[in-house]
C-alpha cells in the first residue's frame, strides 16, 4: 500500500509529464505553422516594383485586385466631306471621346495643348465648322461653376493667333500657365493630353483648336479607369506646371516626386476584357525626363528594333534632320534604325507621310532617299506613299486639310505620339506618348485590342484613294512636294 507521500508524488510526476507532453505538442504545432506561414510568404502571389501583377501605386480593391482596368479606345477625327469606302474601320470620333470625358469629369481636369484656337474668330476665319470648337470651349467655361478644379498649360512661344480662348477661360476661374519653352529649351511645349479626375487619359495629336474636329485628320487615344497611368502622366504635366512660374529654371535633377516606375523595362501590366497589355509613357525632350522616364526617341528606337515582320508608320513630317535650328543638322537616328531594320532584319516597312499645302518641301528628297533602297530581289522593303486630302473649297483655312497623325504599329507594339519626327520634336521639344505591347484571342484583337485597331486604321488609309505613291507624285494641287 502507498504511502500518502508516495501518492502525491507519483501525481505530481503524471502531471509533469502530462504538462511536458502538452508542451512538446504545443511546440510542435507551432514549429509546423510556422514553416506552413513561411511556405505561404515565399509562395504568395507576388506584386513587385515592376508592374509585373499590380501596379505598385494601383488603387487596391477590397478583395486586393488592382481596380485599374485600362480599357483603351482608338479615337479620331475625319475632316468634314472626306469619305471612305464601306466597311472600313474607324476610331471613336474625337468629338464625342472630348464631350464624353468633359461630361464625366467631376473634381479635376488638366489639359496640355501647343495653343488653343476654339473658335473661326481665333483666326479670322468664317465657317460653320467651327460649332464643335465653340460647344467645347462653352464646356469648358462651365467646369469651374461645377467645382471642378481645371488646369491648362500651354505653350510659348506659341502660334500668333487672335485667340482669347484663356483670357475667357482665366474670367471663369480656369488656372493656365504658359510654359516658355523658347527660354527653356529653345523649343515648343507640343503635348496634346488630357487627365481627366486622376483616372482616364486622353494622348493624341490634336491641338485645342476647332479645325482638330472638324478640318484636320487626328488620332490618339483615351484610356478609362486607369489611375496608375493617370497618375504616372499628371508628373509630366506637374513638371510643365511648375516651369511655369515666371523666371523658372530647369533644375540639374528633378525631385524624387517626378521619377516613375513605369517605363520602357518596367511597363504597366493590366487585363481588361481579354485582352492584356504592357503600358508605359515616354517623354521629351530629354532636360525634362527624370533618369526613370523613357525618353520618346529611346521608345521609337526601341520599337523599329524589336519588330519582327513589319513596321508601319504615319506621321505629319519626316526629316532625318533639324527642321528649325539654323543653320540646319543631319540628324539620321531614326532614319538609320529604319535603314537597318529593312536591310539586315528584312522587316517589310511601309510609311505614310503627310503632304498638304503647308508641307515644307525639303523633306522630298529625305524620302526619295530612303525610298531608293526598296529592292524586293535583295529581300529589302520600303514603301512610301504621301497622304493628301482635297482641300476643295476649304483653301481659305489655314492649317487644315492635312492627316496630323503621328503613330507606329509593329507586329510586336503600338506607339501613339505627340511629336513629328524631326530633330527638334526630341531635342529640345515637350512631347508625349503612348507606347502598348498586347496579347489577345484573335477573335478580339481587331476591336478588343488597340494594336489590331491602329493597324485596321493604318491599313484603311494605306489603301485609299487620298495616298500616293512616292514615284507617282508629279504635280498635285494640295501637295506642296511638287515633282517635275
Amino acid at each position: 500500500m502507498s504511502s500518502p507521500y508516495q501518492t502525491l508524488h507519483d501525481s505530481y510526476v503524471s502531471n509533469k509529464r502530462r504538462n511536458c507532453r502538452t508542451i512538446a505538442l504545443a511546440v510542435a504545432c507551432l514549429t509546423v505553422l510556422g514553416i506552413l506561414l513561411a511556405i505561404a510568404v515565399l509562395e504568395r502571389p507576388k506584386f513587385p516594383r515592376n508592374h509585373e501583377t499590380l501596379p505598385e501605386d494601383a488603387e487596391p480593391a477590397e478583395d486586393g485586385v488592382s481596380v485599374d482596368q485600362c480599357r483603351m479606345t482608338l479615337v479620331e477625327s475625319i475632316p468634314l466631306h472626306v469619305k471612305y469606302e464601306d466597311n472600313v474601320t474607324f476610331g471613336m470620333p474625337l468629338e464625342k471621346a472630348w464631350n464624353d470625358l468633359l461630361s464625366m469629369t467631376t473634381q479635376q481636369i488638366d489639359v496640355a495643348s501647343f495653343y488653343w484656337t476654339l473658335t473661326g474668330q481665333d483666326i479670322n476665319v468664317n465657317s460653320s465648322s467651327d460649332l464643335p470648337g465653340k460647344s467645347l470651349l462653352k464646356q469648358f467655361e462651365a467646369l469651374p461653376s461645377r467645382n471642378v478644379s481645371v488646369r491648362v498649360v500651354t505653350s510659348l512661344p506659341s502660334f500668333r493667333t487672335n485667340s482669347t480662348d484663356l483670357k475667357i477661360l482665366r474670367q471663369k476661374g480656369v488656372h493656365v500657365r504658359k510654359v516658355n519653352f523658347g527660354r527653356l529649351t529653345n523649343g515648343v511645349l507640343h503635348s496634346k493630353f488630357w487627365i481627366v479626375d486622376r483616372r482616364h487619359v486622353y494622348i493624341g495629336s490634336a491641338n485645342m483648336d476647332w479645325r482638330a474636329l472638324t478640318e484636320v485628320k487626328e488620332l490618339g487615344v483615351v484610356i478609362y479607369n486607369c489611375s496608375s497611368l493617370a497618375k504616372d502622366l499628371r508628373k509630366i504635366f506637374q513638371s510643365y506646371w511648375v516651369m511655369g512660374h515666371p523666371n523658372s529654371s530647369l533644375p540639374k535633377k528633378w525631385p524624387s516626386k517626378f521619377d516613375t516606375a513605369i517605363n520602357q523595362h518596367h511597363p504597366l501590366v493590366v487585363k481588361a476584357h481579354n485582352v492584356s497589355s504592357r503600358i508605359y509613357l515616354t517623354a521629351s525632350p530629354p532636360a525634362f525626363c527624370p533618369p526613370s522616364r523613357t525618353q520618346d526617341l529611346e521608345a521609337i528606337l526601341s520599337v523599329i528594333s524589336g519588330a519582327q515582320r513589319f513596321i508601319n508608320v504615319a506621321v505629319m513630317d519626316y526629316f532625318p534632320s533639324t527642321q528649325f535650328e539654323k543653320p540646319k543638322r543631319y540628324w539620321p537616328a531614326i532614319d538609320d534604325a529604319i535603314r537597318r531594320a529593312a536591310f539586315e532584319q528584312h522587316i517589310k516597312i511601309r510609311m505614310l507621310i503627310s503632304c498638304g499645302r503647308d508641307s515644307d518641301p525639303a523633306m522630298l528628297p529625305f524620302l526619295e532617299s530612303l525610298a531608293s533602297m526598296h529592292s524586293p530581289g535583295q529581300n529589302i522593303s520600303i514603301q512610301i506613299k504621301l497622304y493628301i486630302l482635297p482641300a476643295g473649297n476649304r483653301s481659305d483655312i489655314p492649317h487644315s486639310r492635312v492627316n496630323h497623325n503621328k503613330f507606329m504599329v509593329t507586329d510586336k507594339v503600338a506607339y501613339v505620339g505627340t511629336s513629328n519626327w524631326s530633330a527638334d520634336y526630341f531635342s529640345n521639344t515637350a512631347g508625349v506618348a503612348l507606347v502598348v505591347s498586347q496579347h489577345a484571342p484573335r477573335p478580339v484583337w481587331k476591336t478588343g485590342a488597340l494594336q489590331g485597331q491602329l493597324q485596321a486604321v493604318f491599313e484603311r488609309d494605306w489603301h485609299s484613294q487620298f495616298t500616293v505613291n512616292l514615284a507617282d507624285l508629279g504635280h498635285h494641287p494640295d501637295c506642296a512636294l511638287l515633282k517635275g
